[in-house]
C-alpha cells in the first residue's frame, strides 16, 4: 500500500501520515439520503461489507468509548462494556459524540479525533489484511492494515459486532 496525502487533509489523515502509517485513500460522492453511511461506502468502494468497518461512540459506565464494527453487523453493547471492563454501555449522545470527537455523525473516524477515546476493534478485522474506515468526512475512507489501527488507537482487539 502506497501512503498517500489527502488534499486538504484530515485529523486523521494527518495522524496517519505523522506516524508513518501506510494507508489509502478512497473518496467517493456521498449521497444525504443514503440510509447507512457504512453500507454506501462499501458499495460505492466495490468492497465488501465486512471489510469496511463503522465507527461508533459508546457510553460505557460513564466514559465515552469508541467501537469500530463491521458495517454489515451491529454492535454488541454488553460485550463492548466488557472488552473494557465496564458494566453497562449505552450509544452515546451523537452531540457528545461529535463534541469530543471533534467529527460529524457519519465521518466519525477512529483516528485523529479531538480528545483520544479508549478503542475496542472488532476481532472480526484481523481476518482481513486491509479494512476500511471513516477518514474522517462522509464520502472518505482510508484503508489500513488492522494491526496499524489498533497500535494508532492503542485499542483492544475483541469481539463486540454481532452479524
Amino acid at each position: 500500500m502506497a501512503k498517500k496525502k489527502a488534499a486538504g487533509g484530515t485529523p486523521a489523515t494527518v495522524a496517519l501520515t505523522a506516524a508513518g502509517t501506510s494507508f489509502t485513500m478512497h473518496a467517493y460522492e456521498h449521497d444525504p439520503a443514503s440510509p447507512s453511511y457504512g453500507e454506501e461506502a462499501a458499495q460505492a468502494l466495490g468492497v465488501s461489507p465486512d471489510r469496511v468497518f463503522k465507527t461508533l461512540v459508546a457510553d460505557v459506565d460513564g466514559e465515552l468509548t469508541v467501537a469500530v464494527v463491521p458495517v454489515a453487523g451491529s454492535l454488541d453493547l454488553k460485550a463492548l462494556a466488557a472488552a473494557v471492563g465496564g458494566k453497562r454501555a449505552a450509544m452515546a449522545d451523537p452531540a457528545a459524540a461529535e463534541r469530543t470527537t471533534g467529527y460529524v455523525r457519519g465521518g466519525i473516524s477512529p483516528l485523529g479525533q479531538r480528545k483520544r477515546l479508549r478503542t475496542v476493534v472488532d476481532a472480526s478485522a484481523s481476518a482481513h489484511a486491509t479494512i476500511c474506515v471513516s477518514a474522517g468526512r462522509r464520502g472518505l475512507e482510508v484503508e489500513l492494515a488492522p494491526a496499524d489501527l489498533v497500535a494508532l488507537t492503542g485499542a483492544v482487539v475483541a469481539p463486540v459486532g454481532r452479524a
